[in-house]
């Protein structure tokens, strides 16, 4: 069995603990980062990213398998970054209502996505095997526990089981059509006009369930 079809999630070999090889392994990503915008996942190799951080190979091999072990740190970082973004707009509630937190949140989150292409290329990168969807499957898990601590108040009386279950679409829901919104960048603001609308909608049916 390969790593690309390897149910384990998949994680580097090991984590920088000093200050120097923190920037190594920092320098790696933000290679691999470069190369996979201007090559695609298909093409891109562990050479290449040795290359482009003009490090010997050996050194990437210290902390990663393979490609397929580097994109999903990558997606790792991205998600943990949403996270924080998250939760500085999460402690302006109850200042927002959540209606004003979801759009303001999902500006946000389109504005990062249109400028930085690396954010679709790396999303794209981590559907494209079962193990790098398995390990990204279980980053977003963690973002959509984040999301349902945000829902309780709005939900309730749901189960916790329940809950986890929608943040875990709306998570999901939003990725996919961020990362279709530049795909075409033409109708970028009413692909995100209309996943505001999707998700507002789903929230408020919830509501109003709970309500009755």
């Amino acid at each position: 069995m390969t790593h690309a079809d390897s149910p384990e999630p998949l994680v580097p070999r090991k984590r920088p603990t000093q200050e120097r090889s923190r920037r190594t392994f920092e320098t790696i990503l933000s290679s691999a980062r470069d190369v996979l915008i201007d090559v695609g996942f298909d093409s891109l190799t562990c050479e290449q990213i040795a290359q482009r951080a003009d490090l010997p190979i050996g050194t990437i091999y210290q902390y990663f398998a393979n490609k397929y072990v580097v994109v999903c740190e990558l997606d790792r970082q991205d998600t943990t970054a949403v996270s924080e973004e998250l939760s500085a707009f999460a402690s302006e509630i109850p200042s927002l209502q959540w209606p004003q937190l979801l759009e303001k949140f999902l500006d946000h989150l389109a504005e990062l996505w249109r400028t930085d292409p690396s954010r679709r290329a790396v999303w794209l990168a981590v559907q494209s095997t079962p193990a790098t969807r398995a390990t990204a499957s279980i980053t977003e898990k963690i973002l959509a526990e984040q999301v349902s601590r945000i829902l309780a108040p709005l939900t309730p009386t749901s189960e916790r089981d329940r809950r986890q279950m929608m943040a875990e679409v709306l998570v999901h829901a939003a990725y996919s059509l961020l990362s279709f919104s530049v795909q075409a960048p033409h109708h970028h603001e009413e692909v995100v006009g209309e996943l505001k609308r999707m998700l507002a909608g789903y929230l408020l049916l919830e509501e109003s369930i709970e309500g009755a």
